[in-house]
């Protein structure tokens, strides 16, 4: 069993993954936190046109 060195291209596709994963990671979590926000801000509309008891 011969291991050797890894090729030129893994230094090219293994950053490039990351990097995909780090974008996609992003993208995803700033839409989820936007949704959050929206989701909270619309509880507060809510609790405030409530009648208070």
């Amino acid at each position: 069993m011969d291991i050797g060195l890894p090729s030129a291209a893994h230094f090219i596709y293994i950053p490039f993954i990351l990097l995909v994963g780090i974008v996609v990671g992003w993208v995803l979590g700033s839409r989820a936190a936007q949704d959050a926000f929206a989701a909270e801000l619309r509880r507060r509309e809510q609790r405030s046109s409530r009648p208070q008891a």
